[in-house]
């Protein structure tokens, strides 16, 4: 459509006007930048040492991460949970270092179009770190490049030397205990872990040899309610993010698409719709923020274990 020059239609409009005007739409303002400000790693252990509960989405494109961002959310996820939300693979195994790179990129372009302010963390997928701490290296410089601020991978153990070897050069990380995803043929499936004394004391002993080895965050999926709160007591130098670990870890994380009720398949325990109870996805989000801040989610006897 042509518009007439006129005193109200001149070509110099503000610049929310033109933005208005942008094809296939518009990425969602950020956060103001006077309300909020960018988040980097020691912000994220300040929140942590001082109490206030660290908030985590999924995100894996531009829009999306952008709305997030917008919401307040502080961390953004590229997870390997794309291969099964976006791809309808059964389990995070089939996704490649090139997916991860591409959906990283998608998400970092789109904080950077609305000037977001929101820590972006990518997944390292199987297959692309377990070889040697040299291949994780490779694998998460990709990333790093890519547009994340951190990476995270799965497992205790043996990943120790790999978190001290990218750590000491440079690339923050955050590690993954509880159900790893990644290796959920080994687990026998989606079940909790660290129910018996003996597997939560050698959760206990993994998760404090990974922050002694320099992860910054930890998260904990599908772990007791009680043995999450211990730990997130006992690690002073590690935020733990929590899901399906119950409320006393230091944040929570959610898949995007679970918290807004569209999973394709069966709602997980520790899942809240949140897209219920909202007329709009920012709304969604913006709820969930306010609920992992206020504590109201999650509820350890409906969420947790």
């Amino acid at each position: 459509m042509i518009v007439s020059a006129s005193p109200e239609n001149t070509g110099t409009q503000a610049p929310s006007a033109m933005a208005s005007s942008t094809p296939y739409g518009t990425l969602p303002p950020a956060s103001p930048m006077g309300t909020r400000r960018p988040i980097s790693l020691p912000r994220l252990l300040e929140m942590h040492t001082r109490g206030e509960k660290i908030t985590m989405l999924t995100a894996y494109d531009a829009t999306f991460a952008a709305v997030a961002d917008a919401a307040g959310v502080e961390c953004i996820l590229i997870g390997d949970s794309l291969g099964m939300v976006c791809q309808g693979l059964h389990s995070t195994v089939g996704v490649s270092l090139e997916d991860m790179r591409y959906h990283t990129e998608s998400v970092a372009r789109g904080i950077r179009r609305s000037q977001g302010t929101a820590w972006v963390i990518a997944d390292l997928p199987f297959g692309t770190y377990q070889e040697s701490k040299e291949q994780a290296f490779r694998s998460a410089a990709v990333l790093m490049q890519a547009g994340a601020h951190m990476i995270k991978l799965e497992g205790g153990g043996w990943t120790t030397e790999v978190v001290h070897f990218l750590v000491q050069r440079g690339i923050p990380v955050c590690a993954h205990l509880g159900l790893t995803p990644q290796t959920v043929h080994a687990l026998g499936g989606y079940r909790v872990q660290g129910k018996s004394d003996a597997s939560a004391e050698l959760l206990k002993t993994e998760a404090h040899a990974l922050q002694d080895a320099g992860a910054s965050m930890l998260v904990l999926e599908m772990v007791p309610a009680q043995l999450s709160a211990e730990l997130t007591q006992s690690l002073t130098r590690c935020a733990t993010i929590g899901i399906g670990a119950g409320k006393d870890t230091a944040g929570q994380v959610l898949v995007l698409h679970d918290m807004l009720g569209v999973n394709l398949g069966k709602m997980p325990k520790f899942v809240r719709n949140f897209m219920a109870d909202s007329l709009s996805i920012r709304g969604a989000m913006e709820a969930y923020v306010a609920a992992v801040k206020d504590g109201s989610f999650p509820v350890n006897a409906v969420h947790a274990w």
